[in-house]
């Protein structure tokens, strides 16, 4: 049971994590989520006179016939969509080397997300996932159910370590059956789920934010280090002051992102790279933006 000093400081940190994230949903990212994420289509709104410069085509004929002047029809975006954020909780999420760890990153895109969809009055839903999923929360409006979404995010201690993105993209296929915006934020530590993905991505608009820190590529030099596997447990020792041990660590992480990036691109998936060094503000802009050059 939580006592008053850990819900004390939980509360604080969800404050945290609230106070920039929605700094960043109003001021950042509010208009660009909202052009880069169209809703399901156009439905009517009213009809008002004709103005010189209105279309043609959106001449509404039996109205102008009674009134014996031109009238057009005016339809709004049909806005309401159903965000998920599916977030990866493995073990190496524990791992970061410059600003923060990989699942404070994560807590972060996933809140700055939320907010922006519910400024744009969309619903919110959460699945949390290592190698399998450990928790969901159905998707529904409000500043109370972002800030549960948040907490949880911190909090939430998985029973697993392992990562498996297929079985995550499968139950969120089972559980919402209709058309969302799915984000997948992972490192995609793990293998055999381009199938998932492309299936993932026939039914629901889905995007990728692969999360990354410099030390997966670059080993440092510092002599003889002890690694954990976060995922597996298994430890190793490596001399990083070998060259060619660290190009070798270079050349297969290097390898890894190759592979990655052309799964991504086979897969037709939209999707960024967020680091704990570079951080998230840039990649999400600039992959808004181009969505909504593309549409």
């Amino acid at each position: 049971m939580a006592t008053a000093e850990h819900t004390k400081e939980l509360l604080k940190r969800v404050r945290l994590v609230e106070l920039k994230t929605r700094g960043l949903s109003d001021h950042v990212f509010g208009g660009e989520y909202h052009s880069a994420f169209k809703g399901r289509g156009m439905t009517f709104s009213e009809v008002r006179e004709y103005q010189p410069g209105d279309e043609v085509r959106t001449i509404d004929w039996n109205v102008t016939a009674r009134f014996d002047r031109p009238f057009v029809k005016v339809f709004e975006e049909e806005r309401e969509l159903t965000v998920m954020l599916v977030a990866d909780l493995s073990g190496s999420g524990e791992f970061g080397t410059v600003h923060q760890l990989k699942r404070s990153l994560i807590t972060e895109v996933c809140a700055t997300l939320a907010f922006s969809a519910i400024k744009n009055n969309d619903k919110v839903g959460l699945v949390l996932f290592t190698d399998r999923v450990e928790k969901f929360i159905p998707p529904k409006k409000g500043r109370s159910h972002i800030l549960r979404i948040i907490r949880e995010l911190i909090e939430f201690r998985p029973a697993n370590t392992g990562t498996n993105v297929g079985a995550a993209l499968r139950y969120l296929d089972q559980v919402i059956k209709k058309r969302s915006i799915a984000f997948l934020i992972s490192d995609l530590m793990d293998s055999g789920y381009e199938d998932a993905l492309k299936l993932t991505n026939r039914r629901h608009d889905l995007v990728v934010l692969r999360t990354q820190d410099p030390a997966e590529t670059e080993l440092p030099k510092v002599g003889l280090m002890q690694f954990t596997d976060p995922e597996t447990g298994a430890v190793r020792w490596v001399d990083t002051s070998n060259p060619r041990v660290r190009r070798h660590y270079r050349t297969e992480a290097l390898k890894h992102h190759a592979r990655t990036r052309e799964l991504l691109r086979r897969s037709g998936v939209d999707h960024a790279v967020i680091g704990t060094r570079e951080g998230y503000v840039r990649p999400l802009m600039q992959l808004f933006r181009k969505r909504e050059l593309m549409r």
